[in-house]
C-alpha cells in the first residue's frame, strides 16, 4: 500500500495528501468505485450535497470493509441552504444520506457573498460540531475576506478551504495565507484542463525524468506544495496511479517550473468566489 504524506491543520486535524473526488460517481457504479478506492488505500473521500451521490459514497464506505474510523468522508453544504434553519436540516440530511454516525468533514460549498448568509451557514456548522454530528468543519471557495468574517463572527477557524488549484491556476497567495493560518488547502479539479496541461512540455519532461505519467507529475506537484488533491477516478487503474503519485518527490526547480505555467486567465470557468453563485 502506498505511503501517503499527511498534512496537519491548526487544530491537529490531519488529511492525507491525496483523496478521491466523487463528482459524477453515482449509483451502484459510484459505490463500487468508492469501495475499490478505499481497498487500494484511499482514506479521504470527497462528496457534496449537490453531487447527489452521498448515498453511493456511504454505501461504498460500508462495502469497503475498512474500519469506519480510518476513513474521512467529506460533504458540502449547498448555497440554497445557508439560512440557519435550512443549514441545520441540510447537515442532518447529509449525514442520513451518507448513512454515517457523523460526517467527518463538512464544508460550505460556496460563499455566495451577494446573498449574505454564509456566516449563518458557518454558525450552523459550528453548532453541529459542538453537538457531535460533524467532526471537523471547513469551507470551499472562500476568499480571505470570507475567512476573516466567519472567524470574527464565531471565533472558529476552518480546518480546510477547498479551492480551484492546478498548474494553470496555482493560487500562490491563497496557499501562503492558508499555510500562515494553519488552514489546509484542498484542490478541486487538480488536473485542470487535463487534455491541454498534460501535453505541456514542462510537464512531459518532468514526467519522463521520473518515469511517471503527466497526471502523476501534477499530483506530485500538489503534494510538494502541501496541497491535498482530490482527483476523480472511477477505474482502479487510475485510482492506483493517482495514489502512487503521492510518493513521488519533485525537487524545488521542478515545482517552480510547473507553478510557472500559471495564467491570468487560468480558471476553468468564470468561478470567481467574489461573484460566482452556486445554489
Amino acid at each position: 500500500m502506498t505511503a501517503v504524506p499527511i498534512f496537519t491543520a491548526h487544530n491537529g486535524f490531519q488529511l492525507p495528501a491525496v483523496g478521491l473526488g466523487t463528482y459524477r460517481l453515482n449509483g451502484e457504479a459510484g459505490a463500487q468505485a468508492v469501495a475499490a478506492a478505499i481497498g487500494l488505500g484511499y482514506r479521504l473521500v470527497d462528496s457534496a450535497f449537490n453531487y447527489e451521490n452521498e448515498g453511493a459514497v456511504g454505501a461504498g464506505v460500508r462495502a469497503s470493509g475498512v474500519d469506519r474510523s480510518e476513513i474521512i468522508v467529506t460533504t458540502k453544504l449547498p448555497g440554497r441552504h445557508h439560512e440557519t434553519a435550512l443549514a441545520r436540516t441540510s447537515i442532518e440530511e447529509s449525514r442520513f444520506r451518507l448513512g454515517l454516525d457523523a460526517t467527518d468533514l463538512h464544508l460550505i460549498h460556496w460563499p455566495n457573498p451577494s446573498k449574505g448568509r454564509f456566516e449563518q451557514a458557518w454558525a450552523a456548522l459550528v453548532d453541529a460540531q459542538q453537538r457531535g454530528t460533524v467532526r471537523q468543519i471547513g469551507v470551499s471557495n472562500f476568499l480571505p475576506e470570507h475567512l476573516e468574517r466567519i472567524e470574527t463572527a464565531t471565533g472558529v477557524r476552518p480546518v480546510v478551504n477547498q479551492i480551484e488549484v492546478h498548474p494553470y491556476f496555482p493560487q500562490e497567495d491563497a496557499l501562503a495565507l492558508h499555510s500562515e493560518r494553519g488552514i489546509l488547502t484542498e484542490a478541486w479539479s487538480p488536473l485542470g484542463r487535463a487534455k491541454q496541461v498534460l501535453a505541456e512540455p514542462v510537464i512531459t519532461e518532468i514526467a519522463a525524468r521520473h518515469d511517471i505519467s503527466p497526471a502523476q507529475t501534477i499530483i506530485a506537484w500538489h503534494v510538494a506544495r502541501g496541497t491535498v488533491s482530490i482527483p476523480k477516478a472511477s477505474s482502479v487503474e487510475h485510482q492506483r496511479a493517482n495514489l502512487e503519485a503521492a510518493a513521488v518527490a519533485l525537487d524545488a526547480a521542478e515545482v517552480d517550473a510547473i507553478t510557472g505555467l500559471g495564467r491570468a486567465d487560468g480558471r476553468l470557468f468564470d468561478a470567481d468566489p467574489a461573484t460566482h453563485e452556486e445554489m
